[in-house]
């Protein structure tokens, strides 16, 4: 009990670094004005780039994460569409989310991916009309990125909703994407380095083959079961697990990633068994329905070897993950798991990956993933200035923090005295509010 008070003391409030919740959003600096245009650049040129990412776009309004703030992105895509000034509209991940979906519920509910698809943007009908404006209008590009609730979902079945998107895709379910003739700004999801949300293409072959799925995408089945459910008083509890002290390194590791699923529970309690195949999937090779048990890792003495059914190895396996997923600079096994649960990590990402990498000439790099919309400056490994900006998201609760959120990019011009913008905004009741602004010369 000793070590799990321990563990209480560091809790991981951890799940929703890639669903729901998120951390210390920047401050406006900025009053809130009106009259604010964030898509004119005074002049008559067509180069901003708008980057929007996390809308959760649900299939069923019941348990979908965005519903109150749909006319409110219908409402800014419209506006983008008839902006003289901006050039591109990239949706960088989460935009179709099948991952939030309670554990009860069958996904596809019997049909195929492209159908669920269809589906959900017929439920989100004002805001695909209007994307799909602006790709038949053929003035702005609107380029989609995977992210982690969306890196299931093929090219095809995006172009289904999305006829004529261009789209980026760098490996399995995951892509970075840099404007044409920009290649210093690079934008992707982020969730690549996360331990728990980024593609999964080793586990579980053998019960899934060809899945990519991560635990992220049954700590998500849960958590939107235990949400329907009201947060109800659990009816049973996670096996205990304490340390194998003689197991070496690889049994240390997968105590840590038992105790991420410790927490999980506990912050989602439902009102089922967990020994109940409660968890129906039918989804990126998965065919059946599975208990919580199959997935928490167990132990049959305490102190004894620590087992788990699905993900096993998982802690073995992040070395093969993080190059089948094109991370450039690999991250600690260790340094992974205990940073699941951190935003502040996946924002630092941004200078590993890029800035502080000498193979990489990236100076701005823009993420979502989080749900922690902000600008930060960073300098690079020649001392040079680097921005990194988070796109937040447009989930209608984000806790603490902003939402209907979106970021504007103005590249400099070829005068030396101009600087390329980076402007990060919320959108509300029609109003525009700029949280955050930088700015950076490469």
């Amino acid at each position: 009990m000793k070590s799990l008070l321990k563990f209480s003391d560091v809790v991981f409030l951890f799940l929703f670094f890639f669903t729901f919740t998120a951390c210390n959003n920047s401050d406006p600096v900025s009053s809130t004005d009106s009259g604010i245009n964030p898509f004119s650049n005074g002049s008559l040129k067509r180069n901003m780039i708008v980057v929007m990412s996390d809308m959760h776009l649900g299939s069923d309004p019941v348990y979908a994460q965005c519903k109150n703030n749909l006319p409110a992105l219908e409402n800014l895509i419209k506006k983008i569409r008839v902006s003289p000034n901006v050039s591109e509209l990239v949706i960088a991940g989460d935009l179709v989310d099948e991952w939030y979906v309670p554990a009860t519920t069958n996904t596809y509910g019997g049909n195929t991916q492209a159908a669920f698809v269809s589906s959900l943007a017929a439920a989100n009908s004002g805001v695909f009309a209007a994307l799909n404006s602006i790709i038949q209008d053929g003035l702005i590009k609107v380029t989609y990125l995977p992210g982690n609730h969306d890196l299931g979902i093929v090219a095809a079945s995006i172009d289904g909703v999305l006829p004529g998107v261009n789209q980026g895709r760098d490996a399995l379910g995951v892509g970075s994407y840099s404007p044409v003739g920009l290649p210093k700004i690079i934008i992707e999801h982020g969730n690549r380095y996360n331990f728990i949300a980024s593609p999964d293409p080793v586990s579980n072959q053998s019960i899934a083959p060809g899945t990519i799925l991560p635990p992220g995408y049954f700590f998500t089945r849960i958590a939107a079961l235990s949400a329907v459910q009201g947060s109800p008083a659990p009816v049973d509890s996670t096996p205990v697990v304490f340390p194998n002290t003689s197991g070496g390194e690889s049994q240390r590791l997968l105590f840590n990633y038992w105790k991420t699923w410790f927490v999980t529970l506990h912050l989602f309690p439902i009102s089922n068994r967990f020994d109940e195949n409660i968890i129906v999937t039918n989804i990126n090779g998965f065919t059946g329905a599975y208990k919580i048990k199959d997935l928490v890792p167990y132990q049959l003495s305490p102190g004894g070897v620590i087992n788990v059914n699905f993900f096993n190895g998982i802690q073995d396996t992040w070395e093969a993950r993080q190059t089948r997923n094109n991370v450039s600079v690999h991250i600690p096994v260790a340094t992974a798991i205990d940073s699941a649960n951190s935003n502040t990590f996946i924002d630092y990402q941004s200078s590993l990956q890029y800035f502080m990498n000498p193979s990489s000439d990236k100076r701005l790099v823009v993420f979502g993933h989080t749900h922690a919309a902000k600008i930060t400056a960073y300098q690079n490994y020649a001392n040079e200035k680097c921005v990194y900006a988070n796109t937040g998201t447009w989930v209608d609760n984000n806790q603490n923090n902003s939402t209907t959120n979106f970021v504007v990019i103005t590249p400099q011009s070829s005068e030396i005295s101009t600087q390329t913008l980076v402007k990060l905004y919320k959108y509300t009741n029609q109003v525009v509010t700029m949280l955050d602004e930088n700015s950076v010369r490469f």
